[in-house]
């Protein structure tokens, strides 16, 4: 298939849809394969049109067994003094397309990668060389303008005016305001209502990550909320 084929086909399925992401991180009691694996299956047993997936290891493990769009990424911790780069190298980027990723997504700020690479020629290769769509991970609208990406998304949103359960929808409404590619949002969506409010702005799907797929975060939040809690904070 063409880089426009299968940003057609990947597009027809995830509109209007919800996009898990299935990762962790070392240390998390989930961290392995056969968790991803669980948590992809419970998302497509619960109507879920997509996947973002981290790393070649479980995109690969997921792929045996869930047929979805799968959103590759590969984070990359401490390449640069800022932490976390998102498939900072075109290798990293050939390699979850070996594993079986239908589309790129690629940390798009202005940060230095890895052997001096150019974000944008990363992300033409991946779209000529692997005929494969990317989608911008954005920090600022600037990010989503960098390159010639096919998707723009609010990923990397670090608003400090809200907390941690409430998206950025000043960036979400710039991106889709400011540029003409499908705005996938993602970044702190725990509640309904908010899904809600950014189709009604007119994105093209959202991504739910923690909300659904890291346990100890859920019990945290009621445990917040519980009477045992509120009576020691008195």
């Amino acid at each position: 298939m063409t880089k426009n084929e299968k940003l057609k086909t990947f597009l027809t399925a995830t509109k209007g849809g919800i996009i898990i992401s299935c990762q962790s991180s070392l240390g998390d009691p989930t961290h392995s394969p056969e968790f991803m694996v669980a948590f992809a299956e419970s998302a497509l047993r619960g109507g879920a049109s997509g996947l973002r997936v981290n790393g070649v290891e479980d995109i690969q493990a997921i792929r045996k067994r869930v047929d979805l769009p799968i959103i590759g990424i590969w984070k990359r911790p401490g390449l640069d003094a800022h932490g976390i780069l998102i498939t900072p190298t075109f290798d990293d980027a050939c390699r979850l397309v070996e594993a079986g990723a239908d589309l790129i997504a690629l940390d798009t700020t202005a940060r230095v990668r890895p052997n001096q690479e150019n974000v944008a020629e990363i992300v033409t290769r991946i779209q000529t060389e692997l005929h494969t769509p990317v989608m911008a991970d954005c920090h600022v609208f600037e990010d989503s303008v960098r390159t010639g990406a096919d998707i723009a998304a609010p990923t990397l949103s670090l608003d400090d005016t809200s907390d941690e359960y409430t998206p950025d929808f000043p960036l979400i409404e710039e991106l889709l305001r400011r540029q003409k590619r499908p705005v996938i949002a993602e970044g702190r969506f725990w509640n309904p209502d908010d899904v809600i409010h950014a189709f009604t702005l007119g994105v093209h799907a959202v991504v739910i990550g923690s909300a659904v797929t890291r346990p100890w975060l859920i019990t945290e939040r009621y445990v917040r909320a519980s009477l045992k809690n509120r009576s020691r904070e008195a």
